[in-house]
């Protein structure tokens, strides 16, 4: 007898939004279902992966699958690489369908949902999975001040980065895009919010659902399990009834981009973050993610920067074994390597 179809579950919005910490909360709060990742990272490291792999639910302490296997598209755009990349990882899954309760991809904050759902509607892939739901979350605090994100500036960098998006669409068509597919809208960092603010977010954004498609509030991402998951809303039977601002577009030429790695040894933190703050103003850089060796820590630094801002924190623990070295990618446009590489020089710890 034919089994019920498994559930996938497309988590989508700007970013800053908050997406992998709602990914966080859910694989967190799993309650036994085994849930398979797809993380759409943009760059050749796996970072958001890597990220989710610090939270200890995706793989063991040796990075072997635990509770189910973290897939990391790198190619751009997962809705955009759904022919190179996201079948063969469906189909992966496919062959796995016992091991697997339920599904969630994901998306790059620029990604447009409508094509990713659409996929869903391929023979070899509608036989064995539906989309459950599409979530897309809002952050609240920014749309309150008219904006899409914390920081606009940031994502159009990244929009215009990604040579698999339209880089002539404004950003508001592609917020407009991302709740025109969505079956849930979290609007997200609620806590940020007064009553008014939130009120004004919950009118904007009702202004471009259906009237059926509810708005919740969250902070950091911390829903029921039941209201996330489970909808059973079967997307991809009514996707290509939603308008989107892409329904008609042709194919379009795109600027070039570079996306590139370098390794280092261990480096003096301050010195790090002035170099790179250096780097972006003096070159084109859209993104930096990374992680960081600190002399004398045993824990490995998280490095992530966009436009000029930089976060960084210590996620874990640098395993028994795994060499303790620096790792960056850094995403832009005319980037040479030798000479950031020649810079980032500069923030190497001073040896013994």
């Amino acid at each position: 007898m034919q089994s019920a179809k498994i559930p996938v579950t497309i988590v989508t919005g700007f970013l800053g939004s908050g997406k992998t910490t709602l990914l966080r909360h859910i694989l967190g709060n799993a309650e036994g279902k085994r849930i398979a990742v797809i993380v759409n990272e943009f760059g050749e490291l796996g970072i958001d992966g890597e990220i989710l792999r610090g939270c200890g639910i995706g793989c063991d302490d040796e990075g072997n699958e635990r509770e189910g296997a973290l897939y990391e598209l790198a190619n751009g755009c997962v809705c955009c690489t759904v022919q190179e990349e996201f079948q063969p990882v469906m189909l992966q899954l496919a062959a796995r369908r016992g091991d697997i309760d339920a599904v969630i991809i994901e998306t790059s904050g620029l990604a447009l949902p409508k094509p990713l759902v659409q996929a869903f509607q391929w023979p070899e892939i509608a036989n064995v999975f539906t989309v459950d739901a599409v979530v897309t979350v809002v952050d609240g605090p920014a749309a309150a001040s008219g904006q899409f994100a914390e920081d606009t500036d940031a994502v159009d960098a990244q929009r215009r980065a990604d040579p698999n998006l339209d880089h002539e669409s404004p950003l508001h068509e592609l917020f407009e895009d991302q709740l025109s597919a969505a079956d849930l809208v979290v609007l997200n960092k609620s806590d940020l919010m007064d009553d008014a603010a939130r009120a004004q977010v919950e009118a904007l954004v009702r202004a471009e659902i259906p009237a059926e498609v509810k708005i919740v509030a969250a902070s950091q991402g911390k829903l029921p399990l039941a209201l996330l998951l489970g909808q059973g809303r079967a997307a991809e039977t009514t996707i290509d009834q939603r308008t989107s601002h892409h329904d008609h577009e042709e194919d379009h030429d795109h600027d070039e981009f570079d996306s590139l790695v370098i390794e280092l040894a261990a480096v003096d933190r301050d010195r790090l973050i002035a170099v790179l703050e250096e780097l972006v103003a003096a070159h084109t850089i859209y993104r930096i993610k990374g992680f960081v060796a600190i002399p004398g820590k045993p824990m490995r630094l998280l490095v992530q920067g966009v436009g000029q801002r930089f976060d960084h924190h210590f996620d874990r623990a640098w395993r028994e074994g795994e060499a303790k070295r620096t790792q960056l990618v850094f995403i832009g446009e005319d980037l040479d390597e030798a000479v950031l590489r020649e810079a980032l020089q500069g923030a190497l710890a001073a040896t013994a």
